[in-house]
């Protein structure tokens, strides 16, 4: 959609310099921008390049506010994110906005709730007693199971998974191939026999509003209980959680991460990319736990701002000092 640059500036809190009637309705880098495009600049040796671009106009930092006025300016504090709430303020970048109701070709059972507003594309099924709400898009070949809940404003992508009863908030993203509250690993070995039986898996899962859970990544429902994903928690693909898990806000788990069940992870946490934890391992509010780092079973990290690394993790001044004397020792 083509929105007023004032419209823009005012939706993202930016102080507009130059024409407030200009309109656009995209963003771009700069090298790609067109005359309708948005761009940003976070460094000062950015700025002439972005003004002598094709783009609308330039969002920047207070560095820019007294440049040559070439275009119109969006003054703003943080940039990067300023482009990225204009992009929201577009609609950009949350799925398809074609079509609207049901599919023919969709299965909805009659005792679903769909709200007003609410896309369900082809082969998609819609379980008994599931609630759909307002403006959300369930995408091509998605299964959302009896009971499931989905809120407001949400973008299931094509060919994902919600088991019966997990429960979705407002404004979640669920990327193509995502499996939501899937039974759990659990298991009770009979030591008589050495055998496996499987332990009941009767729990659910709770994903909380603005939650993005991309790509093929799966998140197991709670065994007796409920697996928990907090308010604007961010899920890379290919990550699994466990069951049990529970997951604080603003989270940020990165690629092919793997969770064991019954982890708590505290609010602000980031875990890069390959990361495992063990069952019962609580990871307190803001660690830091880099690429490839691993935590044992029922371990504690600690420290807010502090940046872990290795297997077993600790603080990376530590784990720095450690390769550094091995390093010594090799060459001995």
């Amino acid at each position: 959609m083509k929105r007023l640059l004032q419209q823009i500036a005012d939706a993202i809190g930016a102080r507009l310099i130059g024409d407030a009637e200009a309109q656009a309705k995209g963003i771009a880098s700069i090298a790609s921008a067109t005359e309708s495009d948005l761009v940003f600049v976070e460094d000062e040796k950015y700025l002439g390049p972005a003004l002598d671009s094709r783009a609308v106009a330039v969002i920047a930092g207070e560095f820019a506010a007294n440049a040559v006025e070439k275009k119109p300016l969006l003054i703003s504090g943080h940039p990067k994110l300023a482009f990225a709430r204009a992009a929201r303020a577009l609609g950009l970048g949350v799925g398809d906005e074609s079509g609207a109701g049901v599919h023919p070709a969709a299965v909805v059972h009659e005792s679903a709730r769909i709200a007003t507003g609410v896309v369900v594309e082809a082969q998609s099924m819609v379980g008994e007693c599931a609630e759909i709400g307002e403006g959300t898009r369930v995408g091509a070949g998605s299964v959302i199971g009896s009971g499931v809940v989905i809120g407001k404003n949400c973008v299931i992508y094509p060919r994902v998974t919600a088991y019966p009863g997990t429960k979705i908030g407002d404004r979640v993203i669920v990327h193509a191939g995502a499996v939501l509250g899937s039974d759990g690993f659990g298991y009770v070995r009979d030591r008589a026999t050495g055998r496996y039986e499987k332990f009941p898996q009767v729990g659910r899962l709770v994903v909380e509003d603005d939650v993005e859970i991309g790509a093929n990544a799966t998140i197991d429902r709670g065994a007796l209980d409920e697996t928990r994903i907090g308010r604007g928690t961010k899920i890379d693909n290919l990550v699994h959680i466990g069951h049990n898990c529970q997951i604080d806000e603003d989270v940020v788990i990165a690629a092919q991460s793997g969770l064991s069940g019954s982890i708590t992870i505290k609010k602000g946490v980031v875990l890069g990319g390959q990361v495992g934890i063990g069952e019962h391992a609580c990871i307190e509010e803001g660690v830091m736990l880099g690429g490839q780092g691993g935590v044992l079973p029922n371990k504690i990290l600690r420290g807010k701002g502090v940046a872990f690394w290795g297997t077993p993790a600790q603080p990376l001044r530590e784990y720095l000092k450690q390769l550094a004397v091995v390093a010594r020792l090799a060459k001995k």
